[in-house]
């Protein structure tokens, strides 16, 4: 007897972006991995909502898929009050698929091992704009300020590198690599990355090694890159109050040193970087964790919009 409940599926999927090698996978389902009508109903009904999905993000060739496309569907589904357990059994169904693609020679890129789903954020950290970024970057006073070209080159390497404070004060002066502009970071789990660092702060850095460090240093602060008044390493709390204080200064209330990795990623993405390039500079390891940033960028400019549209 023919199941009208998955002809109805079959034909709703091959409506859709990608929707023939969706119907071709479900059909493979049956034929030959011997799947119940039950399970591949299941199936399709995951594949529809993803595929939906695709085609409002105009993705309508297989070679287009990413992680990146799977990640953002897979918060909406969490973020839209799904439980848990359907949006695994979402990720479960998705990775499949792409799998199937890849065996059919539709899709090079085999990206299955970083589908995960993601947990529903509790709090989304705040979003700075870049010129609050840039006023708390110039808020330094070489006439004011006895370390001036420390805590300068402190606010620099923060902003440009996403570095966690903790991995800030465990920097070495052999991690900076001058000629090629990146930074050595050793960070948690003991997981080193290389990070790029612009040249206005490595200007920052030489400026700091030639014309404080050298007062400053003294042999139990070792091969430490940031050292304290007493020429101790500087160790995170220190670091923590030297960004409080010029935030203050800067006029930028609730700032820490975790508000300049999170607009590192926020302003990155901003911009058009990739999300799995921006995973990798702030070490996570897994790019759902880096997702949250994407629903940073995009509350920001439901906010841009409701204040400057007129019928925002």
């Amino acid at each position: 007897m023919k199941d009208v409940q998955l002809s109805n599926t079959l034909k709703k999927i091959s409506s859709l972006a990608m929707g023939s090698e969706a119907y071709e996978f479900l059909n493979m389902l049956i034929v030959e991995a011997g799947l119940s009508k039950e399970t591949v109903k299941s199936y399709g009904k995951d594949l529809r909502g993803f595929l939906e999905y695709c085609g409002d993000k105009r993705i309508t060739s297989p070679a287009d898929l990413s992680i990146e496309t799977v990640s953002g569907y897979l918060r909406m589904q969490i973020e839209s009050g799904l439980s848990p357990a359907t949006a695994a059994r979402s990720a479960a169904a998705i990775r499949t698929f792409i799998k199937y693609l890849i065996s059919s020679r539709l899709l090079d890129n085999d990206f299955t091992i970083l589908i995960e789903t993601p947990q529903r954020p509790e709090n989304l950290p705040e979003v700075y704009s870049i010129e609050q970024i840039i006023k708390l970057l110039n808020s330094p006073d070489i006439e004011r300020d006895k370390f001036f070209y420390r805590d300068k080159a402190i606010l620099e390497i923060l902003y440009a590198s996403g570095m966690r404070a903790s991995e800030l004060s465990g920097l070495k002066t052999k991690d900076i690599n001058f000629r090629l502009g990146y930074l050595r970071c050793i960070g948690k789990g003991s997981k080193e990355r290389l990070v790029p660092l612009a040249n206005s702060s490595i200007s920052h850095i030489r400026n700091y090694l030639e014309r404080e460090r050298p007062v400053m240093e003294k042999p139990e602060g070792g091969a430490n890159l940031f050292l304290s008044r007493l020429g101790n390493p500087l160790d995170r709390t220190n670091i923590w109050r030297i960004v409080k204080g010029y935030a203050a200064r800067a006029g930028i209330p609730n700032f820490t040193t975790h508000s300049f990795r999170h607009s590192f990623a926020t302003h990155l993405l901003g911009g058009g970087a990739d999300l799995r390039s921006v995973q990798e500079m702030l070490g996570h390891s897994s790019v759902t964790t880096t997702q949250i940033y994407t629903h940073l960028q995009e509350n920001q400019l439901l906010e841009t919009h409701k204040k400057h549209h007129p019928r925002g």
